[in-house]
């Protein structure tokens, strides 16, 4: 995908929590995730809009470096209008989808 290009980022994983030592290891992966920006959508998968689509790969690289032993991850691009044709149900009642965030702007 070219770097220029706006999109969200979403993470889903499942990570082994049998043993207190594994659902620590989970917490802190999830706290990672928020600590860089992430929000969660549901339990396993969180979500980041990237106003530049280059940042992925690096992205990617840290959460690779991060996630704990025999934890699985998929990690999916979508572009913005990927994202706003999504659907969202709560409570079988339709909800909007998430808007993307408005850009900060420095002087």
């Amino acid at each position: 995908m070219p770097g220029d290009k706006r999109m969200w980022c979403i993470v889903m994983f499942d990570l082994p929590v049998k043993t207190e030592t594994e659902r620590k290891e989970a917490t802190k992966f999830r706290n990672y995730l928020l600590d860089s920006g992430f929000s969660r959508v549901q339990y396993s998968v969180y979500v980041q809009y990237l106003p530049l689509g280059a940042q992925l790969a690096k992205i990617a690289k840290d959460i690779k470096a991060k996630l704990p032993h025999e934890g699985e991850v998929r990690i999916v691009p979508l572009t913005d209008k990927q994202w706003s044709n999504a659907f969202r149900f709560s409570n079988a009642s339709p909800k909007k989808v998430e808007k993307t965030p408005e850009q900060l702007e420095i002087f």
